[in-house]
């Protein structure tokens, strides 16, 4: 039996229609409250995509598929709902003064997520009666695919909106991560940001293409992250000795001006203009949708590869599976 009664969600971009469409596709019911006047069409092309690939990643026992509003009324958006997410632009003032409002219209047993990459939940607080029932909860794209949300809770989060929302996103077939201090970006954007700001660096000095540096990453290290973090990945590259042998081996190779970490390149037009069209000529002709499909059933199989062996990605997938089944543990 799902934990979330009626589900509100506050905007529908790319993440609140993932979001939507984990949503659903988990038997719940969601109105989504966002303005936009194409809102409905967008929907529509993203649960396209989702049911597919939901169809391919859990082949039987699917729950019946929830029913979607789309209104542009947030009172009525979170009236009676019991979880909240937002999904509004990346603006402190903007998301401030949105979690106000829904702190006013909204049960007062309502928990409060956000969608943020990067805002601090005190900051969101800001302006709230009962802050103790926000937290972040910062998905990944594809929402209604990948399963890490990470959550983070503000000066002042109850531990038991923490605990709550925990058992919410276990209940939708995801992984929490508990980040247990504030720290802007969290922990998968920074490490991210990391690599993507020395991908700028390569291309803005010649060194590669947007193309080069993706197959960098596609063909070695993509593969073993797909089911070994790093830490993990370099105790195996340790040998028998393990983590101390290859820090002792190529930790002080750290101390070595090799990257630009610290650094961003100008983001001038030519250098915009070179990543688009580096980019456009990899996507080779294939629109959006058609780059979301691929995405969808590479990361299907990838899971689905995982799940024989209980480990990362495919453990939440085996569990998952389990909980649709009504399996005792």
């Amino acid at each position: 039996m799902s934990v979330i009664g009626k589900a509100a969600l506050l905007g529908g971009g790319v993440i609140g229609g993932g979001w939507a469409a984990r949503l659903l596709l988990n038997g719940i019911d969601v109105v989504l409250f966002d303005p936009d006047p194409q809102a409905a069409r967008k929907m529509g092309e993203v649960m396209t995509n989702a049911r597919r690939a939901f169809a391919d990643l859990i082949p039987e026992g699917r729950p019946s598929e929830g029913r979607l509003t789309i209104t542009a009324d947030l009172a009525e958006a979170v009236s009676g709902a019991t979880f909240i997410q937002e999904s509004a632009p990346e603006r402190l003032e903007l998301k401030q003064n949105l979690f106000a409002e829904v702190d006013a219209l909204a049960p007062e047993d309502a928990l409060i997520c956000s969608s943020t990459s990067g805002l601090l939940p005190t900051e969101l607080q800001a302006k709230m009666k009962r802050p103790e029932r926000l937290l972040v909860a910062h998905p990944f794209n594809p929402v209604y695919l990948l399963p890490l949300v990470e959550l983070v809770g503000g000066e002042k989060t109850a531990p038991e909106a923490i605990e709550r929302a925990k058992t919410l996103y276990v209940s939708l077939g995801m992984k929490p991560l508990h980040v247990r201090r504030e720290i802007e970006a969290f922990i998968a954007d920074r490490l991210m940001e990391a690599l993507w700001r020395e991908a700028l660096w390569l291309v803005k000095d010649g060194i590669a293409s947007a193309e080069e540096i993706d197959d960098a990453i596609r063909y070695g290290c993509g593969l073993r992250w797909a089911q070994m973090g790093t830490f993990q990945v370099f105790n195996i590259a340790g040998g028998e000795a393990g983590m101390r042998h290859f820090m002792a081996q190529f930790g002080p190779a750290l101390k070595w001006p090799w990257t630009k970490l610290m650094d961003v390149p100008e983001m001038t037009e030519e250098l915009i203009e070179r990543i688009a069209e580096q980019t456009d000529a990899q996507a080779g002709g294939r629109s959006f949708r058609e780059l979301e499909r691929i995405r969808d059933e590479n990361l299907v199989a990838i899971m689905q590869a995982l799940e024989p062996k209980d480990w990362g990605a495919g453990a939440v997938l085996k569990q998952y599976r389990a909980q649709l089944r009504g399996d005792k543990t």
